[in-house]
């Protein structure tokens, strides 16, 4: 760089982001362009808010069906010393906690059905990541909302037959929490649902019917005799009017 008749050899010592020692001579403005552009490079790519946003996980969101609550995440750079850390909140509360079977894990799930068990509630929950490099920032979910977001499985169903009547049972699907008796509950004691059951021969749908979730049984009378029909069910929230998959085909022939 030439200064008031003088000449100076610019050295650049290796950076984080320079893989070797360089010796450069410039003049004039070229050096003061090189010392702006390197200053430039090394904040964009050096810094540790940079690396941290580089090592976080992505797409944190819940995935919640029949109220078993599963927060997924993705993640790039994964790796085997690639650990991760959740935390949740009510929506809220100042403090956050630590789902305590979810520190340090390995896995790109964490199951937060207990932590979120109340279904009115809202929730919150972030996600963290440890590499050799350090600890990523911290990437929050969307807030989650139990009873509206919860999808629901078909209920299942049995069949029993008199003459030209079927007689089908319906049975609820159960969420993974349990009650006073340890018996897992079902989800129709927290969400209100419908079911619909399709009557099939051949392959067509000859009759549907839709029952509330109160009704335990539903009878199909007036059938043909000595006559196969079969049966299918699934499961709707009459609030979102969000419906399920069909259950599989229970069987049965008329008298």
């Amino acid at each position: 760089m030439y200064v008031a008749g003088l000449t100076f050899k610019v050295k650049v010592e290796p950076q984080c982001c320079l893989s070797s020692v360089t010796m450069l001579v410039f003049t004039g403005h070229q050096c003061l362009d090189l010392i702006f552009a390197l200053s430039i490079l090394h904040w964009a790519k050096c810094s540790p808010s940079t690396q941290q946003d580089e090592l976080a996980p992505t797409e944190v969101q819940f995935h919640s069906l029949d109220f078993q609550n599963v927060l997924h995440w993705k993640h790039l750079q994964t790796g085997k010393n690639q650990k991760y850390f959740v935390q949740y909140k009510i929506y809220g509360e100042k403090a956050w906690s630590n789902a305590d079977h979810c520190q340090g894990i390995q896995s790109l799930k964490c199951d937060l059905t207990r932590e979120t068990s109340d279904p009115r509630e809202w929730y919150y929950a972030r996600v963290r990541s440890l590499s050799p490099e350090g600890f990523s920032s911290w990437i929050l979910s969307h807030r989650f909302y139990p009873q509206w977001e919860s999808q629901f499985s078909p209920p299942k169903i049995k069949a029993t037959v008199a003459e030209q009547t079927i007689t089908v049972q319906i049975i609820p699907p159960r969420t993974p929490m349990k009650g006073p008796k340890r018996r897992r509950i079902r989800v129709t004691k927290l969400q209100k649902l419908t079911f619909r059951i399709y009557l099939l021969h051949n392959d067509i749908e000859e009759e549907v019917h839709e029952t509330d979730s109160c009704s335990k049984k539903l009878e199909i009378r007036g059938l043909r005799p000595e006559t196969t029909y079969c049966l299918q069910a699934l499961s709707v929230t009459p609030r979102s009017g969000r419906q399920s998959s069909r259950s599989p085909r229970t069987c049965i022939r008329t008298h």
